[in-house]
């Protein structure tokens, strides 16, 4: 019997950015590939992508890339990585091998090795074979994941629920999880996004009805928003507007890409004359509408705030309107979402969320937990997918059910678990963590960047410019600053002609030295001023000292 070992490249005490790789005797079978959206203090940040330099270093050893579904929290960095140049085997359900396609970066689609898998396939690698089964999740075509092994199955199962009330491709087997557990489940790597709730969730016929009937009764135009990949509420808000006897418009391209991608492939059903441009909106009346948003990268707060505040082309909100939102928060959107609520109370309209009034989620509750434990019967639990409190109720949850806690292991990023003649421990970690996305920049910005925003953010920015002779040791003008996000130049003038004087009394000193170097006496510059400015307002802005040089008829910028 040869080694197992399990490498947590993410998705373990955060939100999101799920990816994990297994390590069968040398061959690696990477599970998921996601990113996840940034935290309130990552300004300016787009979205947050894993370190990719354990699987850069073991690139020629990737057996394939195994996707769960189609959410961004499972596929979105796999575009990043394929960009790089590495071309791997990329195995996942129809919908989710579109939706990559969708987001690749270089437009060529048909360089890549994209292998659509369905809950019956089972594919046989040299060490070991991978096998998968239907879940239920907000997309449809969820699949699970076994690894079968040398130490026995490894069964990894992505987002999932158990709702008896979805068919079709939304529809958990049952029966396969069952003959997957009987036997030689020797660890189970599972969801722990909603361990915490204590409430159980509704299931997704009643929120079709509660949808339905917030559309019926409202007597003027709606807005409703919604996660771009949730296709499940797509759906609902699709036969909702039709149940109202609405036509619906679709704002923001992420969304119409999803849903045209859907609809080709039948996982979305949209039915004739419904579907009308934003353009032609004022051809109907106001209860004759839906307008249905998800806004950048699918998250619709941003895209809410702005037509709150009259900043989005299309749609501004007034009297009459209702704001439907469907997106339930994570706990770190939930001040946005509150910013969000009241920006759109102040522009006139309604707001309706779907989570004041129902438990709608597409993560498995406690007792979903504690059934598919006894469904599966592993030897050791790997709670994943969730924030460390969120890992440990999952574990206090499977010692309800029975199981030891010493066979729960809570990860942290970068750790690796090894199983050995079938005991599991753990072993020396993996290089691992976030790499941030701003704009085209990937891995450009670091923590020194954000704090430089922080800053930039809270105190502002201080600029001082002055003119030197560095021959005759002598200021040939009087300092210029100009000071912004940090005081009002106007009120605080003795403040910025004390400001010169620092600036005088630090450089006239540094003058007098024989040795001369341009970043000292910047450094020595930005010190003063750093200690006055504090001393006077007890801020700390940014300060650029900029020194230009004059010297027998040349000048040169420093």
């Amino acid at each position: 019997m040869g080694k197992v070992k399990i490498a947590i490249l993410g998705g373990v005490r955060e939100n999101g950015k799920n990816i994990y790789a297994v390590d069968v005797d040398g061959e690696i079978f990477v599970l998921d590939f996601g990113l996840k959206y940034p935290e309130n203090e990552m300004l300016g940040i787009d979205v947050v992508i894993p370190d990719f330099t354990y699987l850069e270093e073991n690139v020629e050893r990737i057996a394939g890339v195994f996707l769960t579904h189609g959410h961004a929290d499972a596929i979105g960095a796999l575009p990043y990585f394929l960009h790089k140049g590495y071309n791997v085997p990329i195995f996942g359900s129809r919908l989710s091998i579109a939706l990559v396609k969708n987001n690749i970066l270089d437009k060529k689609k048909s360089q890549y090795d994209f292998h659509v898998i369905n809950e019956n396939s089972v594919i046989d690698f040299e060490k070991a074979s991978v096998s998968f089964f239907k879940t239920t999740h907000t997309i449809p075509d969820s699949l699970g994941i076994v690894l079968h092994t040398s130490e026995g199955k490894i069964v990894y199962t992505g987002d999932f629920k158990f709702d008896f009330s979805q068919t079709g491709a939304y529809e958990t087997d049952l029966y396969a999880l069952a003959q997957i557990g009987r036997k030689d489940v020797i660890a189970l790597m599972s969801d722990s996004s909603n361990a915490e709730s204590q409430v159980s969730y509704n299931n997704d016929q009643e929120v079709r009805d509660y949808i339905n009937n917030t559309f019926k009764y409202h007597q003027g135009r709606i807005i409703a928003s919604s996660v771009a990949s949730n296709l499940v509420r797509i759906q609902q808000i699709i036969d909702a507007t039709q149940y109202s006897k609405r036509k619906l418009a679709i704002s923001g391209r992420d969304l119409e890409k999803i849903v045209r991608t859907a609809l080709k492939l039948k996982y979305l059903h949209l039915p004739e004359g419904l579907l009308i441009p934003l353009k032609d909106l004022k051809k109907y009346s106001e209860d004759q509408i839906v307008i249905l948003e998800t806004g950048k990268l699918g998250e619709p707060m941003k895209s809410l705030q702005r037509m709150a505040t009259g900043r989005f082309k299309n749609v501004r909100f007034k009297q009459g309107d209702l704001v439907f939102i469907s997106t339930s928060p994570s706990a770190a959107m939930e001040t946005a979402m509150a910013k969000t609520k009241d920006l759109i109370y102040r522009a006139g309209a309604d707001v309706k969320t779907l989570s004041d009034d129902l438990n709608a989620t597409g993560h498995a509750s406690r007792q979903d937990l504690q059934m598919l434990i006894k469904l599966m019967h592993p030897k050791y639990l790997i709670p994943i997918q969730g924030e460390y409190r969120s890992l440990h109720a999952h574990k206090a949850i499977a010692e309800d059910a029975g199981m030891l806690g010493k066979n729960i292991f809570l990860p942290a990023i970068g750790d690796v678990l090894e199983i050995e003649k079938g005991e599991l421990h753990q072993a020396k970690a993996v290089p691992a963590g976030d790499v941030m996305i701003d704009g085209i920049g990937v891995g450009d910005i670091g923590s020194i960047v954000l704090r430089d925003r922080r800053m930039l953010s809270e105190d502002g920015v201080f600029v001082s410019t002055v003119t030197i002779d560095r021959r005759n040791k002598k200021i040939i003008s009087t300092p210029k600053v100009v000071a912004k996000g940090f005081i009002y130049n106007k009120t605080n003038r003795q403040l910025l002609n004390q400001s010169k004087e620092v600036i005088k009394k630090t450089i006239s000193n540094y003058l007098q030295h024989d040795d001369f170097d341009w970043s000292e006496i910047k450094q020595d510059v930005r010190e003063k001023l750093n200690k006055f400015l504090f001393e006077q307002t007890k801020r700390h802005p940014v300060i650029l000292p900029v020194i230009m040089e004059v010297n027998q008829n040349k000048s040169n910028r420093q």
